[in-house]
């Protein structure tokens, strides 16, 4: 018997076997592009390194601003105050870390200045200068009344470096200013700005006022109080003291105690540990004053008495008396100070506080529906 092929599995269709080749070929264009095209599954190439544009020159304003610095910044310096810590259970006393803030190199002696509120509640301070070693610094003299203050420190004279010292006087708005200072703890940071108004006057953490006030724009935050501001020159025309800023950061309004103030008050502090205030021998009580000069129909300040003895009584001034009936009689009421009117007890003092002991000065006064003119030395406050 003859045999006979067992029957394979029939072609398939047409259209099946399309639909099966269909996707390999899609497939294989996809990937033919991806990796021709894109380049996946290959190593690019490195691309060519891009060459360094030559910027030329620095400007001039830039190479005077680095110049400035670069003379300036060794004679700023970095404050850290300590605080005496007495451990409950042990008894033992440490000092720890309070604040910073900062200052600069007054003279070759060792004197550094800084603002008052940078030391207030301190027990003793570090200085830094230029990242270096830091120094125990000695207190030598505060005025809360002008914000300043002076250290001394134990640094070799050749790391010491002074500021030169300018004049405020003639500082006009708009002039280029420069405030250095370590700002949140930033060692020697540099801020440019401008003279943005002069003749401010600010309250200091004494609550008297400090007049002459230079205000800036330059950036002055938490740290720089009692950095150097300077003039273009690199001159130092003030020291930052304070910021008006809801948010306690720079809100570009910056206040500087003017130079012409800090080249008296330093002096003074460095020989005495206090200022000396100058003094007419005279006693008024703001209170009172507004009274009585209101009653008068005048301005300026009512001598209420004369201290026996004082530059007032040599100068023959006259104080308030009272009369047989129980009535005041006015004293003399000083309108005016080498010119300068007064409106207040405050604006007597601020005159005299510009004053040195033993200074000559011409008062303005009133007396008896007359303006008479009367010079007086002035003699040291008790």
């Amino acid at each position: 018997m003859d045999g006979y092929p067992i029957p394979g599995p029939p072609p398939p269709p047409r259209r099946a076997l399309a639909a099966l080749l269909l996707p390999l070929v899609i497939g294989l264009v996809v990937g033919f592009y991806l990796f021709r095209v894109l380049g996946i599954g290959t190593l690019k190439a490195a691309p060519e390194p891009r060459s360094v544009t030559p910027r030329g020159d620095l400007a001039g304003e830039e190479k005077a601003n680095i110049e400035l610095f670069r003379q300036a910044s060794p004679s700023v310096v970095y404050i850290t105050t300590l605080a005496r810590r007495v451990d409950f259970w042990t008894r033992d006393v440490t000092e720890l870390p309070q604040g910073t803030g900062s200052g600069f190199v007054w003279d070759s002696a060792g004197h550094v200045v800084t603002n008052y509120h940078v030391l207030q509640g301190a027990s003793d301070a570090e200085v830094s200068i230029a990242g270096r070693t830091a120094y125990k610094a000695a207190f030598v003299g505060g005025a809360a009344q002008y914000d300043l203050a002076v250290l001394r420190i134990g640094a070799p004279r050749e790391v010491l470096h002074p500021l030169a010292i300018g004049t405020s006087a003639d500082l006009q708005v708009g002039q280029r200013v420069y405030a250095i200072g370590n700002p949140f703890g930033l060692d020697r940071t540099l801020t440019t700005g401008v003279v943005s108004a002069l003749g401010r006057t600010i309250q200091s953490v004494s609550g008297r006022p400090i007049e002459e006030v230079i205000q800036t724009d330059a950036a002055i935050n938490p740290g720089n109080s009692g950095g150097p501001l300077l003039d273009s020159a690199g001159r130092l025309i003030g020291v930052n003291t304070a910021i008006f800023s809801p948010s306690g950061s720079s809100a570009g309004i910056g206040f500087a105690v003017p130079v012409d103030t800090i080249a008296r008050v330093v002096p003074q502090l460095i020989t005495h540990g206090k200022i000396v205030r100058p003094h007419l021998g005279i006693s008024a009580d703001e209170r009172v004053n507004r009274i009585l000069t209101r009653e008068m129909g005048i301005e300026g300040v009512m001598v209420l008495g004369v201290v026996r003895g004082s530059a007032a009584a040599a100068a023959g001034l006259r104080g308030a008396e009272r009369a047989s009936d129980g009535s005041v009689v006015p004293g003399d009421v000083i309108r005016e100070v080498d010119g300068k009117a007064l409106r207040s007890v405050d604006d007597l003092n601020a005159v005299l506080e510009q004053r040195d002991v033993g200074q000559r000065v011409t008062l303005t006064i009133a007396r008896d529906g007359k303006t008479l003119k009367v010079p007086v030395t002035l003699q040291a406050a008790e």
